[in-house]
């Protein structure tokens, strides 16, 4: 385990939902190639704060990444609405522009 992933897996264990440690872990992940591990940290990060828009635009980056497009722009497909409620101009922008680049 990298020093930077066991670091971050202490900070969780002091808060579990905390969603900046879960997107850490799954950032670090997504770097080691752990992508199952990856994706499920994304996860547990958007359960902690659904308008992490961040942690989808990472999750797909990382699933497109690894030959898995169609899950990719699925992931896209939600985020997309969610950034535009949420009226975050600059992750609506990035997620349509990796879209974009998908399709």
């Amino acid at each position: 385990m990298s020093d930077r992933l066991s670091k971050l897996t202490q900070l969780l264990d002091v808060d579990p939902s905390d969603a900046f440690v879960l997107y850490g872990l799954a950032t670090e992940h997504a770097k080691l190639g752990n992508i199952t591990e990856a994706i499920t940290f994304f996860d547990r990060c958007l359960n902690a704060d659904p308008n992490y828009h961040y942690a989808r635009y990472h999750k797909a980056k990382t699933l497109a990444d690894h030959d898995r497009v169609p899950e990719a722009i699925a992931v896209l497909q939600a985020a997309i609405p969610a950034a535009r409620a949420a009226g975050d101009a600059k992750a609506l922008s990035e997620l349509n522009t990796l879209l974009d680049s998908l399709t």
